[in-house]
């Protein structure tokens, strides 16, 4: 499935976005804190950059929260609605978005490419035996394997390195 040109948005209609670019890498986060913010399992992030998303209607509101890596988020919801659209995380940098997949119109070809803080996924969530998955964060000697060079290439640039 192609996600550029995906659009998405809130419950509501008051904030839709357009992706203008492919994920950089989804993540499938099983941590306790993405797992409140949620109130689900687990939190589906498409990771893109921030100037390949273009957003209209109303300004989201922004919302500091809490992340298992310690960092923080800001979290960015319908003001009206107020579903989470997407988060910045702080440890990443304000250059890319995790816009949460369950947003976008078409959720019908979404997969994750990778697993992470399975060690607090809840035991009933059956991960596939082939999927990338780790008990806390990968480290960077990961992201090449599990993003793809051009991927990893895109996310340095997102990181400033």
């Amino acid at each position: 499935m192609s996600f550029t040109g995906q659009e998405g948005g809130c419950d509501c209609g008051s904030v839709r976005y357009r992706l203008e670019a492919e994920p950089i890498v989804i993540k499938c986060c099983h941590c306790h804190a993405c797992q409140r913010q949620t109130g689900s399992a687990f939190a589906l992030n498409l990771v893109i950059e921030t100037d390949a998303v273009t957003f209209s209607g109303a300004r989201p509101e922004v919302i500091e929260m809490e992340t298992a890596s310690g960092h923080g988020q800001s979290n960015h919801r319908c003001p009206q609605c107020h579903v989470s659209l997407c988060s910045v995380m702080h440890m990443a940098g304000d250059k890319a978005r995790f816009m949460r997949a369950g947003t976008l119109d078409d959720t019908s070809g979404l997969a994750p490419d990778l697993h992470i803080f399975t060690a607090t996924r809840q035991p009933w969530f059956v991960i596939p035996e082939d999927a990338e998955q780790f008990e806390a964060f990968y480290t960077g000697k990961d992201v090449v394997r599990v993003f793809g060079e051009d991927n990893a290439l895109r996310w340095r640039k997102v990181l400033g390195r």
